[in-house]
């Protein structure tokens, strides 16, 4: 079972955690974020479009986001809420769980998709928000769904992978991925590899892919290797997405190595140590990771070769990097938004949003960012 434990980080992002069997408590040195550096700022962006939800606890890795479908998007709210708005026209909303939410949103084929820590997972109408069906899985879902060629592809915390009917709701199939004893508390979402097969990471630094239709596994591999002495230094999970990009599969660890491995041999093609929680990005045959020190670094995608490191942001707490046109952008635990040239690491314009800057996504144009605080927002470039 993956256990409900938060091992400490390199930065110090937690002055208490939890760890093995016993409970007990250790104390970890909390380090100081380097301060803002001064920039000459030639970039900068502009928010467009603002939602507020109930903030979450400081100390969960929940990444809620928002769901975007056919010009909506979908809002899920910690407390239990989904809304869907048209703009700044909020279109409906529907308070559908007691117990809150943990997961989602993500929208498509129809229906939004949110799951909460009860294990409860609930498809709602794109249209109306009224709830299509509802499937209690094995455990919590601390990582959005993935919609895929008419299924529904869920990661319950204990390691069981549910595929659902989108229309009925219905159990296709499910696999179970192994048992980790000891782990962060945090899960890789689901990832398309093609419309027939999905990737799941898991705490146990392997990938699988599997047939989305059957259920049945097309490759499991191990991406990262990790020799340290106690529990907390062997921890080697895979919480940030990987990532597909042609042959290339990237994948991030905790602890571990940043690994790109050609999807049509099944082999690594190169490593290099770096230890992350959030999911790379790829951007003109680069690799971006925002290691759990503060380091921004970048990579040659075909060799490994790193091109350049950015340690001005140590200990920030830093977000997944995302790409915005022909801009990398970061978030931080102040809520500002980094702009950062891709070619050469520097800090070229920054942005401000309310609370610690928990997942970046770009999708035609826009960045969409969602925050500790409740605060979703949308910018573009100015």
């Amino acid at each position: 079972m993956k256990m409900n434990y938060k091992a400490p980080l390199a930065l110090g992002l937690l002055s208490l955690a939890l760890v093995g069997c016993s409970n007990k408590a250790i104390k970890v040195a909390e380090q100081k974020p380097s301060p803002l550096p001064k920039i000459s700022a030639s970039s900068s962006l502009v928010a467009v479009a603002n939602y507020s939800v109930a903030a979450t606890n400081a100390v969960d890795p929940l990444r809620l986001q928002l769901g975007l479908a056919q010009g909506q998007v979908f809002a899920a709210d910690p407390k239990g809420e989904v809304t869907a708005y048209q703009g700044k026209q909020r279109i409906w909303q529907s308070k559908i769980s007691k117990a809150g939410i943990s997961a989602g949103a993500v929208a498509g084929e129809g229906i939004v998709v949110v799951a909460n820590k009860k294990g409860q997972l609930f498809a709602l109408d794109q249209a109306t928000g009224q709830t299509k069906w509802q499937n209690q899985l094995s455990s919590a879902v601390l990582a959005p769904s993935l919609i895929q060629a008419g299924r529904v592809i869920t990661l319950a915390n204990d390691g069981t992978v549910f595929a659902h009917d989108i229309s009925t709701g219905q159990q296709i199939w499910t696999y179970n991925l192994p048992k980790v004893d000891f782990s962060m508390r945090g899960t890789a979402a689901p990832v398309a590899v093609d419309p027939r097969t999905v990737l799941v990471a898991w705490a146990n630094s392997y990938v699988y892919v599997i047939d989305t239709v059957t259920g049945i596994p097309q490759l499991q591999r191990r991406v990262s290797i990790n020799d340290g002495r106690s529990d907390i230094q062997r921890l080697n999970d895979i919480d940030g997405e990987p990532v597909v990009a042609g042959r290339y599969l990237i994948s991030t660890s905790y602890q571990g190595q940043l690994t790109a491995m050609d999807l049509a041999s099944q082999q690594v093609i190169w490593s290099e140590d770096a230890s992350s929680l959030r999911s790379p990005v790829i951007f003109d045959n680069k690799v971006f990771v925002a290691q759990s020190s503060g380091q921004l670094t970048a990579y040659d995608i075909t060799t490994g070769q790193q091109l350049w490191q950015n340690e001005q942001l140590l200990n920030r707490r830093l977000s997944n990097p995302a790409v915005l046109g022909n801009q990398l952008v970061v978030g931080d635990l102040d809520g500002v938004l980094h702009l950062v040239d891709p070619n050469s690491g520097n800090l070229i314009g920054r942005a401000k949003t309310s609370g610690e800057v928990r997942s970046l996504r770009s999708v035609d144009q826009q960045l969409y960012v969602s925050s500790q605080k409740g605060t979703y927002s949308i910018w573009q470039n100015r």
